[in-house]
């Protein structure tokens, strides 16, 4: 676990940005809408929370990180470069034949990438399987899923979630990234999801709302999640903002996936490099 200050980490989600961005440039394409969104999350995941070793991706003392949102791969990949799980060099491959960094994240070709989430709803069903076998192992690691809003329309994630409830799962940190964007529009009106807190703590969970954007507050609440001493498994919902960090994609039409032009990328990475 890495004890870094507001400033260091907001740096860290900085260049986890910058990555993304690179990636995207290479294809001229990827989901950076949500990648710039999260970068925040997983910046305070990976440089704060998060118990592992960079040379050693499969250490069994380790905390986990699921993705389930596979295709929020290249936001996963750049988090993993910034952690030096993966090499920089192969940063330029992302999305090329014979990659590690393929666009949608899967187990079997990339270091750190714990589980393949392409299938949405699937991954905390897969997290509350993994901390009952820790538990078992008499393990002391956490197991962090990452979902997003649009997964709350899968049944599958409300079996895992009143599963993990049920067997008292203090060992099972959930983040959801709620962006309010999915592939047929806004997520609140393809099936509202509010109130969501009350929802989750009718669930059984120890429930923390924050804006996923603020280093501060998702310092406090991942220290939160941690230290909760009940039984209940615990919950983060980050309120996130497609774009963060490149204002002129902050503020285009919102859809799930925002179309960055040739000419843009070069100006993203400019425009992201002034603001930090």
């Amino acid at each position: 676990m890495m004890n870094n200050s507001v400033i260091t980490l907001q740096q860290r989600a900085t260049s986890i940005r910058r990555h993304a961005l690179l990636m995207g440039q290479v294809q001229g394409q990827g989901y950076v809408g949500q990648a710039l969104g999260v970068a925040d999350v997983l910046a305070v995941s990976y440089f704060h929370a998060l118990n592992f070793r960079p040379a050693e991706p499969e250490w069994e003392g380790r905390d986990r990180f699921y993705l389930s949102i596979g295709h929020y791969a290249i936001a996963l990949y750049a988090a993993l470069l910034e952690a030096g799980i993966i090499p920089v060099s192969e940063r330029e491959t992302y999305g090329s034949d014979e990659s590690r960094l393929p666009m949608s994240g899967m187990a079997a070709y990339t270091p750190g990438m714990e589980i393949t989430g392409g299938s949405l709803g699937q991954g905390l069903g897969i997290a509350v399987g993994a901390c009952l076998a820790l538990r078992k192992k008499g393990s002391s690691s956490f197991v962090y899923n990452l979902l997003s809003d649009g997964e709350l329309n899968e049944g599958s994630t409300w079996e895992a979630a009143m599963s993990a409830s049920h067997w008292k799962l203090n060992n099972l940190i959930a983040l959801i990234d709620v962006n309010n964007q999915q592939a047929d529009g806004h997520s609140s009106e393809i099936l509202a999801f509010e109130p969501i807190v009350d929802r989750w703590q009718a669930f059984g969970w120890h429930v923390q709302r924050v804006d996923g954007n603020d280093i501060n507050a998702l310092k406090n609440a991942f220290d939160n999640a941690r230290s909760w001493k009940g039984d209940q498994p615990r919950l983060i919902i980050c309120d996130t903002r497609m774009g963060k960090g490149v204002p002129f994609l902050e503020i285009r039409e919102k859809t799930h996936f925002i179309r960055v032009d040739e000419d843009e990328w070069d100006k993203a990475l400019t425009v992201l490099e002034q603001g930090e």
